[in-house]
């Protein structure tokens, strides 16, 4: 037994640096593990930095100096913030009001949608189904009104943690886009002279995370913005509520799709019931759909992402345990860290004798 550990220790850990990446990798996960709360707004202000890095370069490219071009970028940051504050927020918030408020006339017309089941269908569905399906809604919907009072009684601390944020977080925003090389250099001096792995593994690091995250969010704002336009041309209520569920789903491969088409089918039911505008609303959804997952991924990441997709959704669920939504939304960019990892690896394969 100790042999065979021996063993497996030499082939993967006789090179320093292997020792040394490792560590490191133990330190961040253990970092963000335990103080990932009181950090939060840090790892904000660094991942919205990252994304805007690539638009600094671009400018930089353009012979534009180095603080026009952050001071360019920072300030497109702050007007997109505030548009996203002052015109965004009150809307969300003007239709998660008024779909609260009509969640009971909803529950009730749904109630005599579904009892028409048996009549048409009764090979299919019988009464008793229908009554149980209504009950698990009612209770579903009793559970959300208490959520949301819960919610409403508890959103003093909340608001104070959005103003935290949204004091601190552009700030280091700032900071990290202008005082990048200088960061680089500081965290660089703390590492080994000697670091060919591990600048391997930040470079392809680099390329694969910067790739997907700027996509994923470019492909948030397309899909988000067209299902809006399309709502709102259907005349669909809520329409901007719905567009943000289905930006945001995006994030969640596979699942992300099918579980934000239900209150988006709901609600159209409500809505217009069984009717050709009804028809119209999830063909227009199920075009945008399609184009998303076969024309906008594929143009947007384009082999950036090497993963099977059950490595993506062993991703999803691992990381969306331990960190929630944000650990949904890096479970990718995580998960191809650990490929680059394990691919730029050094091994010492066993020497095998040949046979006499």
């Amino acid at each position: 037994m100790f042999k065979v550990l021996r063993d497996w220790i030499q082939r993967y850990f006789s090179d320093e640096e292997a020792v040394v990446l490792s560590v490191l990798l133990f330190l961040a996960f253990t970092i963000v593990l335990t103080f990932g709360g009181m950090l939060a707004p840090v790892l904000a202000g660094m991942v919205l930095a990252f994304l805007m890095q690539g638009m600094v370069s671009l400018l930089e490219r353009l012979r534009m100096p180095e603080v026009a071009a952050v001071g360019v970028v920072f300030a497109l940051f702050m007007g997109a913030l505030l548009v996203f504050l002052l015109v965004l927020v009150p809307l969300l918030w003007h239709q998660l009001i008024t779909l609260f408020n009509e969640l009971p006339g909803m529950l009730a017309k749904w109630q005599s949608l579904l009892l028409l089941l048996p009549e048409r269908y009764p090979h299919l569905v019988s009464d008793e189904q229908v009554l149980q399906a209504i009950e698990v809604a009612r209770g579903e919907t009793g559970k959300f009104g208490q959520w949301a009072l819960t919610f409403s009684l508890s959103s003093l601390p909340l608001l104070v943690n959005v103003m935290i944020y949204l004091v601190l977080v552009p700030i280091l925003v700032f900071f990290f886009l202008k005082d990048r090389a200088m960061i680089g250099r500081w965290a660089s001096s703390y590492l080994p002279r000697e670091r060919t792995l591990i600048t391997r593994v930040a470079q392809e690091m680099n390329r694969q995370i910067a790739n997907y995250i700027r996509g994923k969010v470019i492909e948030i704002f397309v899909c988000g913005g067209v299902t809006y336009i399309a709502f709102v041309a259907l005349g669909l209520n809520y329409a901007a509520l719905l567009a943000l569920l289905v930006g945001v789903s995006v994030v969640v491969p596979y699942v992300g799709a099918v579980v934000v088409t239900v209150p988006v089918t709901l609600i159209a039911l409500f809505q217009w019931g069984w009717s050709d505008q009804f028809i119209y609303l999830m063909a227009v959804y199920g075009v945008i759909q399609i184009l998303d997952g076969n024309v906008l991924v594929p143009l947007l990441f384009s082999g950036a992402v090497n993963l099977h997709p059950v490595a993506i959704i062993c991703a999803v669920l691992l990381f969306g345990g331990l960190w929630g939504f944000w650990g949904v939304f890096f479970a990718i960019p995580l998960a191809t860290l650990f490929k680059a990892v394990l691919d730029a690896w050094p091994r010492n394969e066993p020497t095998v004798s040949p046979l006499l």
